[in-house]
């Protein structure tokens, strides 16, 4: 990180701003997204956006991106008035994001995605594409900025930090002057976010803009020259990032003091007895291949287990196997030492395995279905809620207002549709939905993505408080910082193979980096 912060000072104060936003307001029905927002960010700048889910960062970069209109306010690029009407005029007047919410289509390869609407000379022109050039391009960006994803596999194929990598991918292959990355480390390594730092900086001194969107403050104060904060849709700060701690910035997101995650204390001694046990397990990938082999794990009553990676090393198909949810080709899992049927999700849910996965809309929740439906998806066939083949409507409405309590779910009522949560909310949801049923065992994969600081501290209580209730919780993240901030034991996964374990009290970033990217087993 060092490197990163040593290279700056391309954008200098006062300078003509390459991007400038006046007076930004946008309203939707029952919400005003943005507030007369001012905002500038300079050629040769990495310039940070921070605030909470719906502070209006999203909105803000959807007006910069053509895909909204302003209802007030302008937006000049070099000095110059510009008016939007589309994506695409903003993609010509050199303008890209790589956006949070994935612009893919399934169906297609990760190549025609990155070229789909283009018609430069690597896409051939006119009617006529090269397939191999645009593939042997996207290889070389892939390794050249570390974010390397297969050109010829399918969007739906791929893990959500691979489609992440995707969105990476396509900005890079546009070259756009103005840069926004929303959320852009989340599926790397230590190492390869301090290389596209290197990256980001390198492209600020060739006189581009970056706009760095991340919920990781230490990273905004590694690459970032300055940084704006939004908090309820106005900008309340735009400050030097070196005369702000991360603290500081933390509590002007949010309006008030946060604690911020730091490793966490083993207050006293876990019991001994093993709730999760994984044995010699190997699981298909949807590609053919194997995505998990010959894998085994333990984890104790009350202990945090950790599984750090990079997106696409077998972490999603390890937690469906666990759940029941995908087949696996040998091996076993015992829960309290009872082995669980293979591919059968009730075995796992009868045995006392909670999953919160990575896709908490699609996997998570049902999402047209109200809260109520959604609180008791897992419970629905117990006396409480249901009497023969009939539904107790008023147990599940109860159900549910206890649990929107317990956990502060932010919302109208039980009959909101799932969809309509905020993604810190639907989370709270999802847990809470877990919890209740008194787990033994809780596989959680990515509960914090995409979550604001505030919302962050949430979930990470919940999960802290689930081990001293003697949960045994195996936490599977790509965010080295919450590993480290929650488990009792670190073990890394590199192309679907045990590649190091480790003490995270003893251990340092760049070992566990080392072992992410296949580094020497340990």
């Amino acid at each position: 990180m060092d490197l990163a912060v040593e290279e700056r000072g391309a954008g200098t104060p006062g300078a003509s701003p390459a991007v400038a936003m006046r007076g930004i307001t946008k309203r939707f029905p029952g919400v005003l997204a943005n507030d007369a927002v001012d905002f500038e960010a300079a050629a040769g700048e990495v310039h940070a956006l921070l605030g909470e889910n719906g502070a209006g960062k999203s909105t803000l970069s959807n007006i910069l991106t053509g895909l909204y209109r302003p209802d007030e306010g302008e937006i000049e690029l070099h000095g110059e008035p510009v008016h939007f009407h589309s994506p695409r005029d903003a993609l010509e007047a050199g303008i890209g994001m790589v956006h949070q919410h994935f612009r893919l289509v399934p169906p297609f390869t990760v190549a025609e995605n990155i070229v789909l609407g283009e018609h430069g000379e690597d896409g051939g022109g006119g009617m006529f594409v090269h397939p191999r050039s645009i593939e042997r391009r996207v290889l070389e960006l892939g390794k050249r900025y570390s974010v390397a994803v297969d050109p010829r596999a399918r969007i739906w194929q791929l893990s959500v930090g691979e489609q992440q990598r995707v969105e990476i991918l396509k900005a890079l292959y546009r070259e756009a002057r103005i840069l926004i990355m929303d959320e852009p480390t989340a599926v790397l390594t230590p190492q390869e976010s301090e290389a596209l730092f290197v990256t980001l900086r390198s492209m600020a001194a060739e006189g581009r803009t970056v706009i760095f969107i991340s919920h990781k403050l230490h990273e905004v104060k590694a690459v970032a020259d300055r940084v704006t904060v939004l908090r309820g849709g106005r900008n309340v700060a735009t400050v030097p990032t070196a005369d702000a701690s991360a603290r500081e910035l933390a509590a002007m997101m949010v309006g008030r003091q946060v604690e911020l995650s730091s490793r966490r204390d083993r207050d006293a001694p876990h019991p001994t007895t093993t709730a999760l046990e994984v044995e010699a397990l190997t699981v298909p990938g949807d590609r053919g291949a194997n995505a998990i082999t010959d894998l085994s794990l333990s984890v104790r009553h009350g202990e945090i287990v950790g599984v750090a990676g990079v997106a696409g090393n077998g972490q999603r198909e390890l937690a469906e196997a666990i759940t029941g949810i995908r087949p696996p080709s040998s091996g076993r899992v015992r829960v309290d030492g009872k082995a669980l049927r293979t591919s059968d999700p009730r075995s796992a849910i009868g045995a006392g395995v909670a999953h919160v996965p990575e896709d908490r809309l699609g996997t998570g929740v049902a999402p047209s279905l109200s809260i109520a439906d959604n609180s008791v998806l897992k419970s629905y066939r117990g006396p409480d809620i249901s009497q023969g083949p009939f539904l107790r409507r008023r147990s599940i409405y109860r159900h549910a207002l206890e649990l929107i309590k317990r956990y502060a779910v932010v919302t109208p009522g039980p009959d909101l549709r799932a969809r309509d949560l905020s993604g810190g909310n639907l989370q709270k949801l999802v847990l809470g939905r877990e919890f209740e049923g008194k787990p033994r065992v809780l596989v959680a994969a990515s509960p914090t993505r995409g979550l604001d600081v505030g919302a962050i501290e949430t979930v990470h209580s919940y999960l802290r408080q689930a081990a001293r209730d003697d949960v045994a919780v195996l936490l599977i993240s790509e965010d080295l910082d919450e590993i480290l901030a929650l488990a009792d034991r670190v073990i890394v996964l590199y192309e679907g193979r045990l590649s190091g374990a480790f003490d995270p009290a003893t251990s340092t970033v760049e070992e566990i980096g080392l072992a992410m990217a296949g580094g020497e087993h340990r």
